[in-house]
């Protein structure tokens, strides 16, 4: 079993680094393999709807979202992390999770998501709500810690001395452990919930 984290902040070394590597304390704890993918720094353009990732599987912009692909295919688990700008996430990260989720055919239900915020004071809720859309529209189980998933901390370090924050990490790691057991278990037991064909309709009549 194995979760991948995606950390959206350009400082690989800052405060949504450490919020990632207490979470990572309790995944080893428990056997969980783990590998943190950082893009904060990385030229990632948005989605721009030409379709043709329903032709060629792929993202037509081959860059690190068809990179991460094949790990989030793979990964029981998938944590995002991200800073707060203007309350809300990184814009690199937005956009590359557009293209990443958009961009992929495989089957995501039962991944478990965990979506993480680090912010100066304000702004986590908005950035935790905006991130978990995407397990939301895709099946994905959220899980949860004890409070919305936030660091606190302005300069890089700061987020140590937040102990409610490093506990809620723990406890959201905690949780994503046993779901993703869990799950594992009823999957061999059960198998994958029934899926219909899916019904798109317009508002245009």
């Amino acid at each position: 079993m194995n979760v991948l984290l995606i950390n959206g902040s350009p400082r690989p070394t800052g405060n949504t680094s450490i919020a990632l590597a207490e979470m990572i304390n309790v995944f080893n704890e428990n056997n969980i393999e783990t590998e943190v993918v950082d893009i904060g720094k990385k030229d990632i353009r948005g989605c721009v709807a030409c379709g043709v990732c329903a032709e060629k599987g792929e993202c037509n912009y081959n860059d690190i979202v068809n990179e991460i692909a094949p790990k989030f295919e793979k990964a029981d688990g998938l944590v995002l992390a991200s800073p707060v700008y203007y309350a809300s996430a990184n814009g690199s990260l937005i956009s590359l999770l557009d293209r990443l989720f958009y961009s992929t055919s495989f089957d995501k239900r039962m991944k478990v998501g965990a979506s993480v915020a680090t912010a100066r004071r304000g702004g986590i809720t908005t950035t935790y709500d905006e991130l978990n859309k995407y397990f939301g529209i895709t099946g994905m189980p959220i899980a949860s810690g004890q409070y919305w998933n936030g660091i606190h901390g302005l300069m890089p370090g700061d987020a140590e001395e937040d102990e409610e924050g490093l506990q809620q990490m723990r406890t959201l790691a905690e949780n994503m452990v046993f779901l993703i057991k869990s799950i594992n278990l009823g999957k061999q037991e059960y198998g994958l919930p029934k899926k219909d064909p899916q019904i798109i309709t317009n508002f245009i009549r």
